[in-house]
C-alpha cells in the first residue's frame, strides 16, 4: 500500500472544516482514557464526543487559532486567555446542552484542569490530534513549532493538559515542563504541561570594519 501524499503545509482552519476537524478529533480520542471515563457506554461516547468537540472547533475558530494540514490530516486547536479582552465562554449552558448524561463527569475534568490553568495572559493548547496514516512524518511537531514560534514574539507561556504519557513526552521534546499528574475521581490521570516564554532576541545590525 502507498503512503498517503503529505500535506505538511499548514494553514489556518475555516468555518467549513469544522465538520472534518470534528471527525479527526473524534477518531484520536476513541481509545483515550479520558474519554472512555468520561462517557462509559461507547455508541454514547460517538455521539457525545462529535457534539462537545463541533462546538469547541466552532468556537476556537471564531475566538482562537486552529491550525490544519492542507489535506486536513493534523490539527492543533489552541486558545488566547487574555483577562482584558472580550470573548464569549463556553458555558454550563453548553456542558448540559452537549454532553447529555456526561454533564456531571465533564464538569468534573474542566474543574480539574481549570485548577492548572493560569489567570495571567498565556496561550492553551486544546487539542493536537494527527490522522493514524500520518503519525509518522512529524505533522504534530511541525503544528507545534509553528504556533510556538507566534508565541514566543508575545513573551507569553504556553499551557496545557494531556490525557496520555505519550502526549506528555511529546511536549517534553518541544520545552514542555510537566507537573505532578491530577488524578480524575475513580479515573485516569491528566498530565498538566507548561512551556515557559521564550522572547526573540532583537537583532543586531552587522559592524562593518574600517
Amino acid at each position: 500500500m502507498s503512503t498517503p501524499a503529505l500535506g505538511t503545509s499548514v494553514r489556518r482552519a475555516r468555518p467549513e472544516d469544522v465538520a472534518a476537524i470534528t471527525v479527526l478529533l473524534a477518531g484520536a480520542l476513541d481509545g483515550d482514557p479520558v474519554a472512555r471515563w468520561l462517557v462509559p457506554d461507547p455508541t454514547e461516547r460517538v455521539t457525545v464526543l462529535h457534539r462537545l468537540l463541533a462546538v469547541d472547533v466552532d468556537h476556537a475558530i471564531e475566538t482562537g487559532t486552529v491550525d490544519v494540514t492542507l489535506n486536513l490530516s493534523a490539527v492543533a486547536v489552541w486558545r488566547r486567555h487574555d483577562p482584558h479582552a472580550e470573548r464569549w465562554p463556553l458555558g454550563e449552558h453548553h456542558l448540559t446542552t452537549f454532553a447529555g448524561t456526561a454533564a456531571r463527569r465533564l464538569s468534573v475534568l474542566n474543574s480539574a484542569i481549570d485548577s492548572y490553568r493560569s489567570w495571567a495572559p498565556h496561550h492553551w493548547l486544546s487539542w493536537l490530534a494527527v490522522h493514524p496514516a500520518y503519525q509518522r512524518h512529524g505533522l504534530a511537531s511541525e503544528l507545534l513549532r509553528r504556533h510556538h514560534q507566534a508565541v514566543d514574539s508575545t513573551g507569553w507561556p504556553t499551557y496545557t493538559v494531556v490525557t496520555t504519557e505519550a502526549a506528555r513526552d511529546l511536549l517534553r521534546t518541544q520545552g514542555y515542563r510537566a507537573a505532578l499528574p491530577l488524578n480524575l475521581p475513580n479515573g485516569p490521570k491528566l498530565w498538566p504541561l507548561t512551556r515557559g516564554p521564550r522572547p526573540t532576541p532583537p537583532t543586531t545590525a552587522p559592524t562593518h570594519p574600517r
